[in-house]
């Protein structure tokens, strides 16, 4: 008994390094990275003619390395809606942010009832950046940084819908997280724009619409200049394991120059005609932000360009006046919306980039949702989703599933 009992000290010692070492190569295993960009109100209809006159060379390497495919969306889709059910994976009426307005307050992350995937992230100990994205004012503590999007209150802003405020500008809560960030993007960013421009009202527009409509994009382009500075320098001087970056002005400018023809509700030709590639060129504009972004990609590196909705010209059958926009009523002339009452009329996109991901695949029909966002992202951590979510992970775009989390599904 004696000598096996040294026998198995001795296999024991022998062994317990080589346990230690391989436990430590385990625990040293670099985490997953994830970039996400947020596109609001991409329109497939628009970038598809762009993507076969290769005018989108960056998106198109994204669908030519990932799968992709439209996302079905909510009812009645708008920013703040889908967004925090895309943070969530939860139920507009569960989540608490049901529209622009809740209870007649501009929606912010005080109304939040479930729990949002950039704090389950910061509890797995995953750093987390985002910047731009909507309803996420106030900003909230992460294991990183957050600088506010959409629905930011500021300088004649104070209700936060439709606005621009810049940075020096912001009112009524933290736009940075944490606060010392702030003047750092200050010195080394500038003054930058949070959210996309106002957009003319009718008054503005009458009798000087060619003048007002070159003069509005002109102010589009500069906010996506200081945009793509921005998260340049952030991803530069900032990367962490999650980041999240978000536009909008695409979704603005194809409220109102949506290149709609003379059949279409709402057609005005003193508007209509000026600039009809207007909105097309917005994602043009946009394959070069992407283009900045991809310079910081690597092979251990997921890219996921997600878009809330979609957006279509207005429809006669709508039941109440078809020019009335929920969120833009009484200011622009609006001629395409996205919150029609059938979100599978305006539904989004998705597009998926990263290790482990089927190349060229396409997710057919409306079987990829906003709700599978969340879900599919904390798989690419190893992180099983909680039960309140609604969604489920994007199995079908990974080429295995090697990870028990998407296993169990």
């Amino acid at each position: 008994m004696f000598p096996r009992k040294i026998s198995l000290l001795l296999l024991y010692v022998f062994l317990l390094p080589i346990c230690l070492r391989a436990q430590d190569h385990i625990a040293a295993k670099p985490k997953p990275r994830v970039i996400m960009i947020g596109v609001n109100g991409m329109e497939l209809d628009i970038i598809r003619p762009l993507l076969l006159k290769g005018q989108m060379p960056n998106l198109s390497h994204v669908i030519e390395n990932g799968a992709y495919g439209k996302l079905r969306t909510v009812s009645g889709p708008n920013c703040p809606r889908v967004y925090t059910t895309l943070f969530t994976s939860t139920n507009p009426e569960e989540h608490g942010v049901t529209g622009f307005l809740v209870g007649g307050i501009t929606a912010n992350t005080h109304m939040l009832k479930e729990e949002p995937i950039w704090s389950m992230l910061s509890k797995k100990d995953i750093t987390v950046g985002m910047a731009n994205v909507p309803a996420t004012f106030p900003v909230m503590p992460v294991n990183g940084y957050m600088i506010s999007g959409m629905l930011t209150r500021g300088k004649n802003c104070e209700d936060g819908v439709l606005c621009a405020p810049k940075l020096s500008e912001v009112t009524g809560g933290d736009a940075v997280y944490p606060s010392k960030m702030r003047e750092e993007l200050l010195k080394n960013v500038g003054d930058f724009y949070i959210d996309c421009e106002r957009m003319p009202s009718a008054a503005d527009l009458k009798d000087h619409e060619a003048e007002v409509i070159d003069r509005w994009l002109a102010k589009v382009q500069t906010i996506r200049d200081q945009q793509t500075k921005l998260f340049d320098y952030l991803l530069t001087t900032h990367p962490t394991d999650f980041t999240f970056l978000a536009q909008s002005c695409e979704d603005r400018t194809g409220h109102w120059l949506y290149p709609i023809t003379a059949f279409n509700v709402g057609y005005n030709a003193s508007i209509n005609s000026v600039r009809q590639g207007a909105f097309p060129d917005q994602y043009i504009a946009f394959d070069k932000v992407l283009g900045t972004i991809l310079k910081h990609v690597d092979e251990r590196t997921y890219v996921v360009v997600v878009s809330d909705h979609g957006i279509k010209p207005l429809r006669e059958f709508e039941e109440k006046d078809p020019h009335a926009h929920a969120d833009h009523e009484k200011t622009t002339p609006v001629i395409a919306k996205h919150d029609f009452a059938d979100g599978d009329d305006v539904p989004g996109s998705v597009f998926v980039m990263g290790p482990g991901i089927k190349h060229n695949f396409r997710l057919m029909g409306l079987e990829a949702s906003v709700y599978d966002i969340a879900p599919t992202l904390l798989y690419m951590y190893g992180i099983e989703q909680p039960k309140q979510m609604r969604g489920r992970v994007l199995s079908e775009v990974f080429t295995g599933t090697e990870n028990k989390v998407a296993a169990n599904k």
